[in-house]
């Protein structure tokens, strides 16, 4: 690892501009950075489908060795990320303005360039390596859901560098997500003449989350309501809501259980109260789950251990592209990288956590070059 070249590139990186939907500037600089190194590199035709300015970055590096990995970051950033300019203090990285600094995910996109770099410089022993560089993860994963499906053919483990906690970080779960869309509608009437002709649309949609469970459900299931939204005057009674939320689960069989509770509160809320509702159930991706025992995870641990990291693993409650990237053939896992208060101006990580990913990435080269 050349410690200066790391950090300059993430330098590169955290002052290339690119907020979701525009990330064409980075994928120009990762697919020249990719090409230099000898891989095959295209950017898909996927813009249609994300709306985005460029397509997700795919690029393949036969190996000298037998096996196959593939390891993903995302080049896009949450608002505002336009203008960055990284400073260091005391060893931590963060942003000097009024803007995240980026590390979510270029943190990840510099520490496999740089084990890429070395490696191939090195002539180390290597399997087949697949790069995917996603766009517009940050939007609900809309890149790497527009990924071909049969990108990979279902045994190929792929290591997406997206994580808070430090290097050597293993997530073996990630929720099943579900978003709800519901609209009430009722009857309008005047609020102070006839209140009782009409059916207040509001009163069923108050009804409906007042019977749902939500929250944390148990160690694993959540579910919210986030936006309740009817209404015209305050003299008429209300023939129109809408409401949104959704519910998680590591496990499938208990999201579509409070999926189906959520679903059973809002049509029993508009018949209590004489009026209808539409409901739409959006799957945002699937879950995915991986048990300690599986020779993926085992292999993490060691690789970890070679790159002088303490692998620990961990769950989480957010999603990431290894959820759908498990839909596309590979058998995904998200790692940490050390970023911390990611999706803030306060966003900042340690050299030493940029390191440790980048020692985690060629550590990990290594143990699957079987």
């Amino acid at each position: 690892m050349d410690t200066t070249r790391l950090l300059d590139t993430f330098f590169e990186l955290v002052r290339i501009d690119s907020p979701s939907r525009h990330e064409a500037e980075m994928a120009a600089y990762c697919k020249g950075r990719l090409e230099d190194l000898g891989f095959a590199v295209r950017i898909d035709d996927t813009k249609e489908s994300t709306g985005s300015d460029t397509g997700n970055v795919i690029a393949h590096l036969p190996g000298t060795a037998p096996g196959h990995i593939a390891l993903s970051a995302h080049m896009d950033c949450v608002s505002p990320c336009c203008g960055v300019e990284p400073i260091v203090e005391g060893g931590v990285v963060r942003s000097a303005g009024d803007t995240v600094l980026g590390a979510d995910d270029k943190a990840g996109i510099a520490a496999i360039l740089e084990a890429l770099e070395t490696v191939v410089a090195d002539g180390r022993s290597r399997p087949d390596i697949t790069v995917v560089l996603t766009v517009c993860e940050e939007l609900s994963l809309l890149g790497a859901g527009a990924l071909d499906p049969d990108l990979f053919d279902g045994t190929v483990p792929c290591f997406v560098f997206d994580a808070d906690g430090a290097p050597g970080s293993i997530v073996l779960g990630a929720p099943y997500h579900y978003t709800l869309n519901a609209a009430f509608t009722g009857k309008a009437a005047h609020a102070g003449v006839e209140p009782e002709c009409g059916a207040s649309a509001i009163q069923m949609a108050a009804a409906a989350v007042s019977a749902m469970e939500l929250g944390r459900l148990d160690e694993c299931t959540t579910a919210n309501i986030g936006m309740v939204e009817g209404g015209r005057e305050v003299n008429i009674v209300p023939d129109r809501c809408t409401l949104s939320g959704e519910c998680r689960s590591l496990y499938e069989d208990r999201v579509n259980a409070q999926r189906d509770r959520m679903t059973e509160a809002l049509a029993d809320a508009a018949d209590r109260f004489g009026g209808s509702v539409d409901i739409d159930w959006r799957e945002d991706y699937p879950g995915v789950l991986f048990d300690e025992a599986d020779p993926i995870v085992e292999k993490l641990f060691s690789a970890a251990r070679a790159a002088g990291l303490e692998p620990r693993t961990t769950v989480s409650g957010g999603g990431a592209d290894a959820n759908l990237l498990g839909t596309k053939g590979a058998k995904a896992v998200t790692l940490g990288i050390g970023m911390t208060a990611f999706h803030s101006f306060d966003e900042h990580i340690a050299i030493a956590d940029i390191e440790g990913t980048e020692r985690f990435v060629e550590a990990i080269i290594a143990e699957f070059a079987d």
